[in-house]
């Protein structure tokens, strides 16, 4: 499911952010000047602001949006939703697939709802361990759930074309809350997403 691009280029940013990255592009001995790269720092500022579009949106505003009592109280997942982000160690991009579990207590929520939450948090400057957490909290916080559960799974390029250059490396991180602290649901959830039921 594509995102919506709510970013708004101001153009002070914009030409802020491209100075800086003229500033880069002389810095490693190139020339901003010649034709290939010239739109390049404000192709780059743009793409920027896009990948980091996160801080300005409220993952749990989000999710109230489409909140609903319903009397239900089985484990709902959503899983393999596709994740990009930014390592805010190196800037490089780290990417993969996050699956997502809540048992309701009186509230469900919009299915589509729970990629726009991971997508909030993944556009901002990251690292994994707080990624997945913060989806976790946020929906946490709204919902008031039996407990939630949050898996991800990411290849980072600044392990894979820099430092130690392993390209099959990956990194699972995980958090749960309240059911899922129980091994038997923890164990369903983590069968549930590593099944075909197709």
């Amino acid at each position: 499911m594509p995102f919506q691009n709510v970013v708004k280029y101001e153009e002070a940013t914009t030409e802020l952010l491209s100075e800086h990255f003229a500033q880069i592009i002389e810095g490693i001995q190139e020339d901003p000047s010649r034709d290939g790269l010239l739109k390049t720092p404000v192709r780059a500022a743009k793409a920027m602001q896009f990948l980091t579009q996160g801080y300005a949106m409220d993952a749990e505003r989000i999710l109230r949006s489409a909140m609903f009592a319903e009397d239900y109280s089985e484990m709902v997942i959503v899983k393999n939703i596709e994740l990009y982000s930014l390592c805010e160690h190196h800037l490089l991009p780290f990417f993969g697939k996050a699956h997502v579990a809540y048992i309701p207590d009186g509230y469900i929520v919009g299915l589509s709802k729970i990629p726009r939450v991971i997508e909030v948090f993944s556009r901002r400057l990251q690292v994994q361990e707080r990624l997945t957490d913060q989806i976790l909290q946020s929906i946490h916080n709204t919902l008031n759930p039996l407990g939630v559960a949050v898996v991800i799974e990411a290849r980072h390029m600044c392990m894979m074309m820099r430092g130690v250059q392993k390209q099959s490396s990956a990194t699972t991180t995980s958090a749960f809350t309240g059911a899922f602290k129980a091994e038997r649901t923890r164990n369903e959830f983590l069968k549930l997403i590593t099944s075909d039921l197709g």
